[in-house]
């Protein structure tokens, strides 16, 4: 029986996903993974240490996180599997491994040097981070931002690497499934170091789980034939495309890490809980964004990648992006009217009091009002980098970014705003960045179909504006009526039943507006259930054999 659990599993790992739904549901299932271990995360965080404490930890990860975002995901996610992707559809894997390593040395090489400098004057820019924090608060900052500067980038940036090289051979298990255990590796920290070490045990925990997040792909990569070679080969022409490619990613990316920095530095000046209200309300607004447009569009890049020269490209698109509305916008309408009692599921804790429940979740519906925006920018993105056109998406970003940190500066310093604001500024943001992207692709492409473009996306508002209807008419009469949310049970249950009430209005409706993405979804799960009827057989053919 273990032979054949272990022999299962080796083929689901090795298996290829060969369409774009089957590898968006892979890496669904995985990033769902992901972000529910990372709100157990948060959940596990809020019910250990008092708000205060937890700004100081999350703004910690400011220099690290723009370094990464930078350097890493600006070559990675846009510039490396296009070209990665042809070498491999021209039948060139030699020079493809000799490409992708070059990179990878060429990137760490890069972040070395960045390395010295930031953890030479790593206190300068902490102050300059948070004004409005502490003396002690600044140095504890200080010592974490050093600790993951030193010990978790060089891990992630290795672990992307291969992320990329394994998607673009369309294996995307492993790679949706690395982030879980980045996640599981935090969560350690929480539960095991921490009671000993404080919050420096939980980012020793995430030192681990950066460990854990290339750990896992290295098998698979070693299997495929993948040899790390010590090549720093600039004068390649593939080396020298992506970072072609890379450098207006990796510019707009430096722009939109401003919006992030003059976010992280106003929620100082209101105070650190705000930091956490506002890092909070991030991750769960995060978890559909993720969850829907980001596992789309990995999915989708690599087709896309391959159809630039077809009239396949215009379809592709269009079917990946109703996709991605279809799933986003429902969830959009949740939080926005579910946003306390999500909260509270989530974060309620006693160290986690009411004022600040009720101040992120008026930032989570600030921020789920743009969802569909930020959902479908991942798509976009990757849709004009496949075309190997990265001055727009730049253009764009540089604009959002602009009319965010205005919008943002001008809500806390001149009108003087709650934390909720940078939610609203963030929306707005995405926003613009949207249309001028959707716009300025149609351009692109030479028109998309016109029926295509627009009605799909206008049935799927109609079916969530009848959704809203159904979310807060039972919201208002089973809260108290029939539901005691004072407690954490029946608040789950309140929850969990005002929101299947309005997904099956969604459905309905979606189904009386002819929308085909219920019918694909249908047919899925259809199969889905059948898949898990023959797990189930098998599992009792096999409990059989082995019974005397």
């Amino acid at each position: 029986m273990l032979q054949k659990v272990v022999s299962t599993v080796r083929s689901l790992v090795s298996r290829k996903q060969t369409n774009i739904l089957s590898a968006a549901t892979i890496i669904m299932a995985t990033v769902f993974a992901s972000r529910t271990l990372g709100l157990v995360r948060d959940r596990l965080l809020s019910g250990r240490f008092t708000a205060e404490e937890l700004g100081v930890y999350f703004a910690s990860f400011r220099i690290p996180n723009l370094i990464f975002e930078v350097l890493v995901i600006g070559t990675v996610s846009t510039a490396f599997i296009p070209v990665f992707s042809k070498c491999l559809t021209e039948h060139k894997k030699k020079e493809a491994f000799h490409i992708a390593s070059s990179v990878i040395n060429l990137a760490s090489l890069i972040l070395l040097i960045l390395l010295i400098p930031l953890l030479v004057f790593t206190k300068p820019l902490t102050q300059a981070l948070v004004p409005g924090l502490g003396e002690a608060e600044i140095e504890q900052m200080m010592f974490f931002t050093r600790v993951l500067l030193a010990a978790q980038v060089l891990p992630l940036l290795f672990g992307n690497f291969m992320t990329a090289i394994l998607q673009s051979y369309k294996h995307f298990l492993l790679p949706a499934f690395a982030p879980v255990v980045y996640n599981l590796g935090t969560i350690i920290g929480v539960i095991f170091f921490s009671p000993y070490l404080g919050l420096f045990g939980v980012v020793l925990g995430v030192v681990l789980g950066a460990v854990f997040f290339l750990a896992i792909q290295i098998p698979q990569i070693t299997s495929l034939g993948y040899k790390h070679m010590l090549s720093f080969d600039f004068h390649s022409i593939g080396v020298r495309k992506i970072f072609k490619l890379a450098g207006p990613r990796t510019l707009s990316l430096g722009i939109a890490q401003i919006d992030s920095t003059i976010d992280l530095v106003l929620a100082s000046l209101i105070g650190a809980s705000s930091i956490t209200v506002f890092t909070f309300a991030q991750h769960l607004q995060q978890v559909p964004v993720g969850l829907f447009g980001l596992a789309i569009a990995q999915a989708t890049l690599p087709t896309l990648s391959q159809s630039i020269n077809s009239s396949k490209f215009k379809e592709i698109f269009l079917a990946s992006w109703h996709q991605v509305l279809f799933l986003v916008l429902p969830v959009s309408a949740i939080l926005v009217i579910l946003r306390i009692p999500t909260v509270r599921l989530v974060f309620g804790a006693d160290l986690f009091d009411w004022d600040a429940t009720v101040l992120t979740g008026m930032t989570l519906s600030f921020f789920a009002v743009s969802l569909f925006a930020q959902a479908s920018v991942h798509l976009l993105i990757r849709a004009f980098f496949s075309l190997q056109n990265s001055k727009i998406p730049v253009t764009t970003s540089t604009i959002a970014v602009l009319v965010n940190s205005g919008l943002s500066i001008y809500f806390i310093k001149v009108l003087h705003l709650p934390i909720w604001s940078l939610g609203l500024s963030a929306s707005i943001g995405a926003l613009v960045n949207f249309t001028l992207l959707i716009y300025l692709l149609n351009k692109k492409v030479k028109s998309f179909n016109k029926y295509q473009l627009f009605v799909p996306p206008l049935k799927m508002a109609i079916a969530t504006f009848a959704m809203i209807i159904f979310l807060q008419i039972p919201k208002k009469l089973l809260d108290q009526l029939v539901f005691d949310t004072t407690r954490t049970l029946e608040l789950f249950l309140f929850t969990m039943t005002v929101a299947l009430i309005g997904l099956l209005a969604y459905a309905f409706m979606s189904w009386i507006l002819n929308i085909k993405e219920v019918l694909t979804y249908y047919d899925m799960l259809k199969r889905v259930i059948r898949v898990r009827d023959l797990v189930i057989d098998t599992g009792s053919e096999i409990s059989g054999e082995d019974t005397p």
